[in-house]
């Protein structure tokens, strides 16, 4: 897509099958980041290798923006709905522009709280740095998992961190959606040298376009 940034792809899977070395109540992991994790859950897995792979992305890759995007939390369907992601973020522009960005190319995006002086806590831990699990899930599950998240790389951490639960969106009844392509090439589209990229960008596009031109790409952004 004649993207002029350095992106990175990091895949962050595992196979959640039982076996001899399967995750077990009360266990404490080291994760990548070196912070301790208690499990009290085993079925909140995926934020697991989720925090390794941010914590990857910044040690590593050196990223200055990270964003990470997963069926996280089945919570997300209550606090945004059936065809809202939820986004979770350091950064009240970029969750301005992903609200934008989604209206733009129709994957809907909507704000979660970000609190983590408030929310943090939910995790806390006796035996180590913070449990995998929230003690109150009526406390915004969704909020908590992506401050389980971004944890690993640090509240502090002067980079742009953007969440984004996609849980409910990316099903309908059984099947795919293709939830998230659209949203990621409209959010980052301002990087790109394509112009129809930039048109629906909400971060650096160029606001100057004529109108006639304005309305030209918007056609040829419905037949796309």
């Amino acid at each position: 897509q004649g993207f002029k940034d350095n992106l990175h792809a990091v895949f962050c899977l595992a196979e959640n099958a039982v076996g001899p070395l399967a995750t077990r109540p009360d266990d404490i992991h080291v994760l990548y980041s070196g912070k301790t994790v208690e499990i009290n859950n085993t079925d909140a897995e995926g934020r697991l290798i989720l925090a390794d792979g941010v914590a990857y992305a910044c040690k590593d890759l050196g990223a200055d923006i990270i964003l990470d995007m997963a069926t996280l939390t089945g919570a997300q369907g209550i606090a945004t709905g059936k065809y809202h992601a939820a986004v979770l973020t350091n950064n009240e522009e970029w969750e301005k522009a992903c609200v934008k960005a989604g209206r733009n190319c129709g994957d809907l995006v909507h704000p979660l709280v970000y609190c983590p002086e408030l929310h943090f806590s939910e995790f806390t831990s006796a035996v180590a740095d913070m449990k995998n699990s929230v003690a109150d899930r009526d406390n915004t599950p969704s909020s908590c998992a992506g401050l389980f998240i971004a944890s690993h790389i640090g509240f502090d951490w002067p980079g742009v961190w953007v969440h984004i639960d996609i849980a409910a969106p990316v099903h309908a009844g059984e099947r795919a959606t293709g939830y998230g392509v659209a949203l990621l090439l409209s959010l980052f589209g301002g990087a790109s040298e394509d112009p129809l990229l930039n048109l629906v960008s909400p971060l650096g596009c160029n606001g100057d376009s004529p109108p006639e031109e304005m309305e030209r790409d918007s056609k040829r952004r419905r037949l796309v």
